[in-house]
Order: structure tokens, then sequence, then C-alpha cells
């Protein structure tokens, strides 16, 4: 599944060689962070969020076929 995220996130972005994903699983949820260089972020997020909601749309129909739940978080958590 994160081989998938990672294709499509690729083909959206101009520099795909700043395309990060990093993979937090605990139990059965698996956090997928997708970082991306700063000037392409809007093309992952999409107008209104439509691209990324896609992109979870995605992930929601596949969390049935292996007994995991996936979510997806674009750029990385603000350490505070």
């Amino acid at each position: 599944m994160v081989k998938v995220i990672e294709h499509i996130v690729k083909s959206l972005v101009d520099d795909e060689d700043a395309v990060k994903l990093e993979v937090a699983e605990e139990g059965d949820t698996v956090t997928i962070t997708v970082d991306v260089a700063e000037r392409d972020m809007g093309r992952v997020i999409g107008k209104a969020g439509a691209t990324v909601t896609a992109i979870r749309t995605i992930l929601k129909n596949c969390n049935s076929k292996d007994g995991k739940r996936y979510f997806i978080q674009i750029g990385e958590k603000k350490k505070v």
C-alpha cells in the first residue's frame, strides 16, 4: 500500500526526489507521513483538499483488504 501512495504522490509533484514517506505502524493502524518540496505541497493537497481527499478515499477502501487501518498525513508534524 505504501508503494501505491508513493507512486501517486510522485506522479503529482515536479520534484520526485524530494518525496519522502515515513511509515509508523502501531498495532493494526498504519500512519503514512508524506513530505514533499514546499512548492509541490499545493499539488498534493489540491484545491480545497480534493486531491488528498481522493488519496484518503483510496486508503479507506484498502483498509478492509488486509485488516489494517491506513491514515495519511501531508507534511511533517510540527514539533512544539
